[in-house]
């Protein structure tokens, strides 16, 4: 019986699959509720073990990804239970918020990680109390401001590296992966230019609400 906490691994890896091969096919014409049972059917495919060694597709899959963080496995079933059970999708504010969150911290941790400065951020993920409070700090201003999806977010990391459910006993690993990061300056780019464009066309158009959207 493998640890629990490969296990746990594997088990937000296929999640994160499972939510991003819906994405793709939501809105495929000819698709309709085909969508899920096609997810269902490739999260038990990954389980499958494969090769001389017997091991699932997903151990194969982890070893070119990594452990993913706490927080894309948790985006990830927000966006499963949007799709198949029909959750209130999170509105796009809260989205930016949290992929500007996620953007800006990846631009300090990872460049001053690999000793581009003398301080090394990912030493205060072992349980550095400046760490805590200053998510204590963020959580808490994103509350006063009406934002609910980050601080939520912060909490399951936190209450998952206190618990020790992934290999890494590093909290940051637990709040934010290369994968992540990536997504996250995706977005960014993509809402930035959408910005513009609004303004290009229609000035004042671009601070106007958005509507919440599916992950």
């Amino acid at each position: 019986m493998p640890p629990l906490t490969d296990l746990l691994a594997l088990l937000g890896i296929d999640l994160v699959l499972c939510a991003g091969g819906l994405r793709l096919l939501n809105g495929k014409r000819g698709m309709g509720c085909w969508t899920n049972w096609i997810a269902l059917v490739c999260f038990v495919i990954f389980w499958l073990p494969v090769g001389a060694a017997q091991l699932p597709v997903l151990a194969y899959i982890r070893g070119v990804s990594s452990d993913l963080s706490v927080t894309l496995v948790s985006l990830a079933c927000l966006g499963l239970c949007q799709r198949l059970f029909g959750v209130p999708a999170v509105a796009q504010r809260e989205k930016i918020a949290l992929y500007g969150a996620v953007a800006a911290t990846a631009i300090f941790l990872y460049p001053l990680s690999l000793g581009w400065g003398d301080w090394d951020v990912y030493r205060a993920g072992w349980g550095s109390y400046g760490m805590l409070l200053a998510l204590l700090g963020l959580s808490l201003l994103c509350l006063s401001k009406g934002f609910r999806l980050l601080p939520m977010l912060v909490g399951l990391s936190l209450l998952a590296w206190s618990a020790g459910l992934m290999e890494s006993a590093n909290l940051w690993d637990y709040l934010v992966d290369p994968w992540l990061v990536i997504a996250a300056f995706f977005q960014c780019m993509k809402t930035g230019a959408q910005g513009l464009l609004l303004q290009f066309r229609w000035p004042g158009a671009a601070a106007k609400v958005i509507q919440p959207q599916r992950f």
